[in-house]
């Protein structure tokens, strides 16, 4: 069973930063592509980046894109998001997800790729 734990979320000013972290076990971490999404109050969770299992290549959504960027550290077995220039508009809950393929290349952008979830990290951004 793979446990995923999100930490670093909390309160910041627009413009600020935050850096995330997703720390992983029960099973290989390096061998599976790990990504990022969230979701706002009364929207649908949306993807925001991932990466595959080497970090040799990631993938952001548009919103993001210059702002955040995401890494992995496989010999601590976590996975990072460092957001910067936040606006309000990055405001939800942010979780962590593991794909469900051995290797898979490029990172997927859809939910339905990633099999393990962890409990979310609120992030809220005041104007």
């Amino acid at each position: 069973q793979v446990q995923l734990v999100e930490s670093g979320g909390g309160l910041v000013q627009a413009g600020g930063s935050l850096r995330l972290s997703c720390a992983a076990s029960g099973r290989t971490f390096s061998d599976y592509a790990m990504g990022w999404f969230r979701q706002a109050p009364g929207k649908e969770r949306e993807f925001v980046a991932a990466i595959i299992w080497s970090g040799g290549r990631t993938g952001y959504a548009d919103s993001v894109k210059g702002r955040f960027t995401i890494s992995r550290d496989n010999s601590k077995n976590t996975v990072y998001l460092q957001m910067n220039s936040l606006k309000p508009d990055d405001t939800a809950v942010y979780y962590c997800a593991a794909d469900s393929v051995l290797r898979r290349e490029p990172p997927r952008v859809g939910a339905t790729s990633y099999s393990y979830w962890g409990q979310g990290t609120q992030v809220t951004v005041s104007s």
